[in-house]
């Protein structure tokens, strides 16, 4: 199965780098709006089966022209919804955030006892979005499309995808309607074909993993914002 993970458009808290990820959650503001509209012509090569979207407001905003465009329900799912951030929820300051994807990261390596504060552990989330995806793949679809939230898409695929190692996924965010495509079934495993236009497809030293799955590797520091950066 071709599976495409798509974060969803931009919101007021990812532009003021804010953790937001109970529900409902914030909706799309105007930039986001626009994202999610040009995405049925970002993906008029995609012969899409099926479409999910997490339960937040945002991810099925996103999802909606794709569906109109495709003539596709949008099967809403709490599985791919956000990482929990439990009493981190609102932050943004340096502390909280760091936090934050310091248990993300751990998860992503294979350390999954950590709990992220006052919300779920590791294998709680990883349990969560591959019921999701063997779901997806259960339907029969060639090419099935999960509209969900940057650090649930990123850690989901460091800790699935054998050829995305988490030092990558912890420097390669995901922009606002940017999207990781795999290919695989949940018994054999994923392949990361595409990170956000990026070619996966032939497994380099810089992709392939170099960690072992039981040492977390620290967040690089993020790039070209003033703040800590929310995403993973």
């Amino acid at each position: 199965m071709r599976m495409l993970l798509i974060r969803h458009g931009r919101t007021d808290a990812n532009r003021t780098h804010v953790l937001d990820t109970a529900a409902p959650g914030a909706a799309l503001d105007d930039v986001g709006r626009r994202q999610a509209a040009a995405l049925p012509a970002a993906l008029a090569g995609e012969d899409i089966d099926v479409l999910y979207a997490s339960t937040l407001t945002r991810a099925r905003q996103t999802a909606a022209p794709l569906a109109a465009a495709r003539g596709l329900e949008v099967r809403v799912r709490d599985g791919i919804r956000e990482i929990e951030a439990g009493v981190l929820e609102g932050c943004c300051d340096a502390e909280g955030i760091t936090r934050y994807r310091t248990v993300a990261v751990a998860w992503a390596a294979g350390r999954t006892e950590p709990r992220m504060p006052g919300a779920e552990d590791g294998a709680e989330f990883l349990a969560r979005f591959d019921a999701v995806v063997a779901e997806a793949a259960a339907s029969g679809a060639a090419t099935a499309a999960l509209v969900g939230h940057g650090s649930a898409i990123r850690v989901w695929a460091a800790a699935r995808a054998h050829n995305v190692s988490v030092p990558f996924a912890a420097a390669h965010e995901l922009p606002n309607t940017g999207m990781v495509v795999l290919e695989g079934t949940p018994e054999d495993g994923w392949h990361a074909l595409s990170w956000t236009g990026g070619n996966l497809a032939t497994p380099t030293p810089t992709l392939a993993s170099t960690t072992p799955a039981q040492e977390p590797v620290p967040a690089p520091a993020p790039a070209r914002v003033s703040r800590p950066s929310v995403s993973f």
